[in-house]
């Protein structure tokens, strides 16, 4: 039998809501969003670089934020999509309340040239852009096999 009258708790402690993050202080992690799209190869680069400012555009105009955007490359796929052994994968990402994701997928799915999609809710540290600078790849250079002289 159990005994009524036992009381099992802490008067000392009460819960304080977690801090809340500011400009000054942003939280250590946070969720935002990661779109994956595939473009089909036989695109010309200039095109490419179109539908990637266009989604950027689409995203900023839902009230969201673009983090980063990051080529991929021309890949070979793991199975045929719409006839295509291969194509240029794009990656975005972007942040906000979740609003920007159904303009952007309607744009993909709309649009000719993604063959495939895919946005993931991210949880933890935001990844840092990633940029190439033209002093980082002249050293690569510089470092080729020296001439025999």
């Amino acid at each position: 039998m159990l005994d009524s009258s036992l009381e099992v708790g802490c008067a000392d402690f009460t819960l304080q809501p977690l801090p809340r993050a500011t400009k000054t202080h942003p939280p250590m992690s946070q969720s935002y969003y990661e779109t994956m799209y595939i473009l089909r190869p036989d695109i010309p680069e200039e095109e490419v670089e179109s539908h990637v400012s266009k989604y950027r555009d689409i995203v900023t105009e839902a009230g969201g934020q673009v983090l980063d955007t990051q080529m991929r490359g021309k890949r070979r796929l793991a199975y045929p999509i719409a006839k295509h052994r291969e194509g240029i994968y794009v990656q975005l990402n972007h942040d906000g309340d979740g609003q920007q994701v159904g303009p952007l997928e309607r744009a993909m799915r709309l649009s000719e040239d993604v063959i495939r999609y895919l946005t993931v809710k991210q949880d933890g540290p935001i990844p840092a852009p990633r940029t190439l600078s033209v002093e980082a790849a002249e050293p690569v250079a510089a470092t080729a096999a020296p001439s025999a002289d």
